[in-house]
């Protein structure tokens, strides 16, 4: 089974940057689609970004694209995803996930999903 786990969130200024990363454990996703997710309290999980088991192909929402950029790194089973211009808004937990289906595009159904990490808090202050 597959353990996802997510790492450089914090607390940031707005224009500011971060790395968050998502390391994976318990086997590979090499093979897999990954994607990242965000919520604040009250509202639902919301998709961030998304990337191709290959790393060939990317997705973005429009809240964030020109400013996060997703990546991976298969021999590492590691996937990124780089935030700057930060804004007061992106404050939420971000969660990485992977879709255990081989050589899937990309996938923005939370449903499709089948491992999530336990998130990491992105904070951005005004």
């Amino acid at each position: 089974q597959v353990q996802l786990v997510e790492s450089g969130g914090g607390l940031v200024q707005a224009g500011g940057s971060l790395r968050l990363s998502c390391a994976a454990s318990g086997g590979t996703v090499r093979f897999y689609p990954m994607g990242w997710f965000r919520q604040t309290p009250g509202k639902e999980r919301e998709f961030v970004s998304a990337i191709n088991w290959s790393g060939g192909d990317t997705l973005y929402a429009n809240s964030v694209k020109g400013r996060f950029t997703i990546s991976r790194d298969n021999a590492k089973n590691t996937v990124y995803l780089q935030m700057n211009s930060l804004k007061p808004e992106d404050t939420a937990v971000y969660y990485c996930a992977v879709c255990t289906s081989r050589y899937a595009s990309l996938v923005l159904d939370p449903e499709r999903y089948d491992y999530w990490g336990q998130g990491t808090q992105v904070t951005v202050s005004s």
